[in-house]
């Protein structure tokens, strides 16, 4: 994977740590890539044509960066974000990259900023400093690089040192995209590029056109959702489909980590009530929670790990969401409990060391009250990485200081970058090894670590762990 300028990027600035730092970080920085989670779209892959421009690439489909525009009062479709209705937006890629070079400076100290520096450095070899002076230099010499085929989609992630991919797609995909990588080799169960099991859009009955989506996917299923068990069939084939795409995983975005145990007559109720259109919020969030208690159980039959993503508030700016719809920067983090809220889940399964359910979180207090003594008290639980508003240096230093205690590296995954910024990966990751190889570095330092340790538990960190705690072929034991 592509190095960055500075050796000592994010490296301790103590001279004996950044020694110790820099031997383990060589360690982890020649690992392949396992990206098991993130929002790619698989047709990048599949289809391997030429990016479009630098804009189109690197600014339009990033909310990390246009939402940060929009708080200094630049609406998105000054910067080319698609709306809702379709009427206009600013497509002239140059004018796109000029007004964000303008406002290059609000990302000062920001991972963001870090992430693109690094990703013009190490991806497209541009080591001139961005700015307002700079921009049409660095646009041009971008667009000169996406004209060449070792640029193409498919070449980066070679070049990248990419091992395993993860989409992630609703039970509604028909996965033809997977099923064309899986064609020309790619895809497919013990793959490169794999899919991941996102039924939210048919769970949460407060997302928008819920039942016509259940419809769907009896549909697809050959299974009747106009009831429960028919429903609960349903799932189960989508599933399978997913599993036979090369899916090791599913993934659910809930706004809570509340679970429960329903007796099944009770959840058919909750069903019904979501289908005649008469279930209120409390009905929604009840079948939500019993529905990862049910894919829990699903988990046992058929293996696929449950990854648990809770406590993003969706579409908190309305005029955001009405105007330029999901996913487009307009989500917020709220305090999310875990201990009672998973407790349901926990009491049935918890205990269960079939089962491996990732715990993420966008509430970085949970880590050491809550989530940390979890992990390190049930075989079913580990942590994920930090993500989102918490993908940063600090939060995984802190990440780290907080759970090692009590949960130790073991019952975590290892990294995952959760991105659907295809070009900034192998950044991603880079940035999580060096702050790992930092904290390794500074245990050794303190004689708490032998150094031997150290670097076996880099390598774990970066490829073992991820390898192995999500099924693409390592040690499952």
């Amino acid at each position: 994977m592509p190095t960055f300028d500075h050796t000592d990027l994010l490296l301790p600035p103590e001279p004996g740590q950044r020694a110790l730092a820099r031997e383990l970080y060589a360690l982890g920085a020649e690992q392949p890539i396992i990206s098991p989670h993130g929002h790619v779209d698989p047709a990048l892959l599949a289809e391997d044509r030429p990016f479009p421009d630098p804009a189109q690439l690197l600014i339009v489909p990033d909310h990390y960066l246009t939402r940060m525009l929009l708080s200094q009062g630049v609406p998105p479709a000054d910067l080319g974000v698609p709306t809702r209705d379709g009427s206009p937006v600013e497509t002239d890629g140059r004018v796109i990259w000029r007004r964000f070079a303008a406002h290059w400076h609000l990302f000062r100290g920001t991972p963001s900023r870090l992430w693109l520096e690094q990703t013009f450095r190490t991806v497209f070899g541009v080591h001139t400093a961005f700015g307002p002076a700079t921009a049409d230099e660095i646009y041009d010499e971008i667009a000169a690089r996406l004209a060449e085929p070792d640029f193409r989609p498919r070449a980066l992630f070679e070049r990248f040192g990419i091992e395993v991919l993860a989409t992630t797609e609703s039970p509604l995909d028909d996965l033809g995209q997977h099923a064309k990588l899986a064609a020309d080799g790619w895809g497919g169960p013990g793959g490169r590029v794999v899919t991941t099991f996102r039924p939210d859009d048919v769970v949460d009955m407060e997302f928008e056109g819920w039942s016509t989506h259940v419809d769907r996917l009896g549909e697809l299923a050959g299974e009747d959702t106009g009831t429960y068990a028919g429903y609960l069939a349903a799932l189960r084939a989508r599933r399978a489909a997913f599993i036979a795409a090369g899916a090791t995983s599913s993934d659910h975005g809930h706004p809570t980590a509340r679970t429960l145990d329903l007796a099944p007559a009770e959840a058919e109720r909750l069903y019904d009530r979501g289908r005649r259109g008469e279930a209120d919020a409390a009905d929604a969030e009840a079948f939500r929670a019993h529905m990862l208690v049910e894919f829990a159980r699903m988990s046992l039959d058929d293996g696929l790990v449950m990854q648990l993503h809770p406590g993003a508030v969706r579409n908190h700016n309305r005029w955001l969401h009405a105007r330029h719809g999901r996913d487009v920067g307009g989500d917020i983090p709220q305090a999310t409990e875990y201990v009672h809220a998973l407790a349901p889940l926990l009491e049935r399964y918890g205990n269960d060391p079939r089962l491996r359910v990732v715990l993420y979180t966008l509430d970085e207090d949970t880590f050491t009250r809550e989530l940390a003594p979890l992990a390190g008290g049930y075989a079913a639980l580990l942590l994920g990485a930090p993500w989102w508003f918490l993908d940063s240096p600090e939060v995984l230093r802190r990440f780290r200081e907080t759970v090692t205690e009590s949960a130790g590296f073991y019952n975590t995954t290892g990294f995952v970058d959760d991105t659907r910024a295809f070009c900034s990966i192998p950044v991603r990751h880079d940035v999580a090894r060096r702050v790992d190889a930092g904290f390794l570095a500074r245990l050794v330092a303190e004689h708490r670590l032998p150094l031997d340790e150290a670097a076996e538990t880099i390598v774990d960190l970066a490829y073992r762990l991820p390898k192995r705690v999500f099924n693409f072929g390592g040690d499952n034991q």
